[in-house]
């Protein structure tokens, strides 16, 4: 959990966005008294549609960049801040320059790019902040220092709403990222630059949640937040569902037997729940483990109602990153009572769960495989011999 999930998903979400155009480096310290650059941009490719895509975030990449996001509305003291990184940063690449006995080409020179979600007239005009001519196609929101400054800075609440502004739209506050969230849904489902601002905006949903409990101030527009994310969330599990079915259908058409549409179907069924399943345990865990991914097939393949039961009891685990344990015993536990309801005995195959646990991934796998056939003494046969 972070304390600040904001500004963790501001740098973690540009990074992602500016990678493929060049390096991207995030809390970079710079000499003096150690400040830290929230997000470093060093361009080393143009790819055209790539980013024609970004909008107005591709036209700043044309550039060497510092760019700084805030997530409260910035103050004079911010932007000075903001001024000291960069005049530090320019220091250093004229030492180096001058250590190769090189002339320090101008285009090197970083822009450094303020973001903030609202800025005062007040505040621009007492800082000498103009807007751009026209003809240089900044648009509404976008202010400049004079030209030997190379500063910059958008006031995210005066971007139009257009698609070129969503990508930064995404940083503001309130309605303004809210409906750049929302503006998300819109684009292309097999875009992978989409799928991977839902995965960011899937851990900013868990971080705020996770911080709710010890961070009171300003729940009412983190909860918004939440509640802007969770469609989201809900359209990619609907997305893996019909994707899984679309998949089942065509090879049960390509199996040629009477019987082939109605298995594909139901093979559509658990691969839909499958991507489901995964798609949950890594926005709320993260990476999987070996011993959770032997869980995942046999899950994928319970009955759609407890499939939907044990999503919601997953939900509600609390989030941790290293600490397996909790996610493991449910779903040992789903298996085990899937598997030996009937039997009368539902007390005793949950007391296996430690045994189960205790397996390697290899042999947990193996036992998973063949529990359709293993009766509980079976079950509690094996287990006993690989504790000896």
């Amino acid at each position: 959990m972070t304390k600040f999930p904001h500004d963790q998903f501001a740098k973690e979400y540009l990074q992602e966005l500016l990678s493929p155009l060049g390096e991207v480096e995030t809390s970079k310290n710079v000499t003096a008294e150690v400040r830290e650059i929230d997000v470093w941009f060093q361009p080393t490719s143009f790819e055209g549609e790539y980013v024609q895509s970004l909008g107005l975030l591709g036209k700043m990449a044309a550039t060497a960049a510092i760019i700084e996001p805030f997530r409260n509305p910035v103050t004079a003291e911010g932007i000075f801040s903001c001024v000291v990184k960069l005049l530090n940063s320019r220091a250093k690449l004229g030492r180096r320059a001058n250590l190769e006995e090189q002339r320090l080409d101008e285009r090197q020179l970083p822009m450094l790019w303020i973001l903030t979600p609202t800025a005062s007239e007040a505040l621009l005009n007492s800082l000498g902040f103009r807007t751009a001519e026209e003809s240089e196609g900044w648009g509404r929101g976008v202010y400049f220092l004079s030209e030997a400054w190379r500063v910059g800075l958008i006031a995210i609440h005066q971007l139009p709403k257009t698609p070129e502004t969503m990508w930064l739209r995404m940083l503001g506050r309130g309605r303004v990222q809210q409906g750049a969230i929302a503006e998300l849904t819109a684009f292309p489902i097999d875009a992978s630059i989409r799928a991977n601002a839902l995965q960011l905006l899937y851990i900013l949903q868990e971080n705020l949640q996770a911080n709710t409990p010890t961070n009171p101030a300003g729940d009412d527009e983190d909860q918004e937040l939440v509640m802007a994310i969770v469609p989201l969330f809900q359209q990619k599990l609907q997305e893996a569902r019909e994707q899984g079915l679309v998949q089942g259908i065509v090879q049960g058409l390509e199996q040629g037997r009477g019987q082939g549409i109605e298995q594909g179907i139901e093979q559509g069924r658990e691969q839909g729940q499958r991507l489901i399943l995964e798609s949950l345990l890594q926005v709320r865990f993260g990476d999987l483990d070996p011993v959770t991914l032997a869980f995942v097939r046999p899950i994928s393949a319970l009955p759609t109602a407890e499939f939907t039961m044990l999503l919601v009891q997953l939900s509600v685990l609390p989030i941790a990153q290293t600490d397996r344990q909790p996610v493991q015993n449910v779903l040992a536990a789903s298996i085990l009572n899937n598997r030996f309801s009937e039997s009368g005995q539902e007390e005793r195959p949950v007391t296996l769960i430690p045994n189960l646990l205790s397996l390697s991934p290899e042999n947990l796998s193996l036992l998973l495989s063949e529990l359709p056939q293993l009766s509980l003494e079976n079950l509690m046969a094996r287990l006993s011999d690989r504790s000896t």
